[in-house]
């Protein structure tokens, strides 16, 4: 699975990343690198729960 992330520098000069498609999913660090690992981790929380309510189509390949 891939996941498109979106990367922004705040005035601060925090780090805000967002993953496209997945509406809420955002998350600060103060690297590019930190917040990729942050929003990353709460994606796949985000998957992981969705997935547990079957909220999430499978697709036979």
């Amino acid at each position: 699975m891939n996941l498109t992330i979106e990367i922004e520098q705040e005035k601060d000069g925090h780090f805000l990343a967002e993953v496209i498609g997945f509406p809420g999913v955002l998350a600060y660090g103060q690297t590019k690198e930190e917040a990729i690992a942050r929003v990353q981790a709460l994606a796949l929380r985000v998957l992981a729960d969705k997935l547990e309510h079957g909220e999430v189509t499978h697709s036979s390949s």
